[in-house]
This record gives C-alpha cells, structure tokens and sequence, in this order.
C-alpha cells in the first residue's frame, strides 16, 4: 500500500540524514548535526508504520521475511561504507539498530509468543550491545515506542520523545556537556521529530515520489560518494 505522507516521512529522513553526513565535508557546520537529529527517529516511524499496516498476529509471512532479510542484507554491506567514511566510531552503523527495533515493534504489535520472543530478544540484545550501537538501547526501542504511541495517544507520545532524546544521549560528548547550547539543541531537535512526523504523515494529498526498496541502497551509496569528496 502506498502512502505519500509515509514517502514523505521516509525523504525527510533521508535529506537530514545527508545534511547531518556533510559535516565530513564541513566538520564546523553543527547546525547540520543538529538538523540530522531529525532522521533517526523519522526512519524508526517508517518501521513502525510498516509493521503496523500488517494485521495483528500474521508474523510468519513472506512480506515479513523479505522486510526482514533486506535489512539484515544491507546491515551488512552499510558497514564496510560507514566504517571506511568514519573509522574512529565506537558504533556500528544505524543499520543493526533498525534491525534490532524492528524485531522489537514486531514484538508490540502481533500477540503471539514468536513475536514476543523476537521482541524480548531485539530489547535483550539492545541492551547487551547498547555501546556498540547506534542511538543505544533507547534507538531500538523507538519503532516499538512509535507503534504505542500511535494506538494509544495522550501521554504514551512522551515515550517516543524521551527515547529520541535518550538516544541521543548515548553520545558521550553530549552526556557530558548536558547544558552546552549544542546538547539542548540536539535534544530538543530529537523531541520535535516525532510531532513532525505525525504531521508529515498526514499529508497523503501531496504527490510525492515514491520511496522503493532502492531506498536501502541509499545509505551505503550515500556514505561512500561523501567519503570520495571528503
């Protein structure tokens, strides 16, 4: 099913996340950090609005495996393109982490006992290498805090924008410079995605181009035409 509000939630993802990758070019340009800050949570929306779409409980589809395997597949080819653009990360690329909050929404969002053992296991693992990956614990939890969020409403929108922020937060520089005008942008940038991405999702009346499966390609070819400038 195509959505162009969940088009326009998945370009908006993808034009910060290069805004946020020039700084390799332009290594003083925070506005751009702050701006990026935008795309992670924007990208966990997209996972949460796919998983929800499915009907509850029909885990073990073909839809699913596929969903599941491209990620794993681009998991693995992203990491030799992150690691050659940013040899001194402490971190994975997102990738695994998407992978880890999609086990985790599929966990919140079919009833049945797989489910819930992927999702125990996405969290587990989350927990056991939060220092390896991107955004930590509180980015694999975000696809899953997304999902409640949208079913329930009213205060369960505060655990998206705390996660967003606590993500964030893993970054060692911003923890210790809590009051620094860069962390409080940073912060208040993450929380303020997850209102403009209910915004973005609402625009389904605006002819957006379509996001195909191409769109997995996007991030390790992106790394590596930024690292060929850089």
């Amino acid at each position: 099913m195509r959505s162009a509000g969940l088009d326009l939630v998945k370009w908006t993802a993808m034009l910060t996340m290069v805004a946020d990758h020039l700084r390799f070019l332009w290594p003083d340009a925070d506005a751009l950090f702050v701006l990026g800050r935008l795309a992670f949570p924007l990208f966990c929306l997209a996972i949460a609005v796919n998983v929800g779409r499915s009907r509850g409980g029909a885990l073990h589809t073909r839809g699913n495996l596929r969903y599941l395997g491209l990620m794993l597949v681009f998991a693995v080819l992203s990491e030799p393109a992150y690691r050659w653009l940013d040899s001194g990360s402490p971190t994975f690329s997102v990738m695994p982490t998407l992978v880890l909050g999609l086990l985790v929404a599929w966990g919140v969002h079919h009833p049945s006992r797989s489910a819930r053992v992927l999702g125990f296991a996405g969290l587990l693992a989350g927990w056991l290498f939060s220092e390896q990956l991107m955004y930590g614990l509180p980015g694999v939890m975000l696809p899953g805090a997304w999902l409640m969020a949208r079913r329930t409403g009213g205060a369960a929108w505060l655990l998206p924008c705390l996660l967003a922020m606590g993500g964030n937060l893993t970054n060692s520089w911003l923890k210790e410079h809590l009051l620094a005008p860069i962390t409080v942008l940073t912060l208040i940038a993450a929380a303020l995605a997850i209102p403009l991405g209910c915004l973005l999702l609402r625009h389904d009346d605006r002819r957006v181009p379509a996001v195909g499966r191409w769109g997995y390609l996007f991030y390790p070819v992106h790394l590596l035409v930024i690292k060929v400038f850089a």
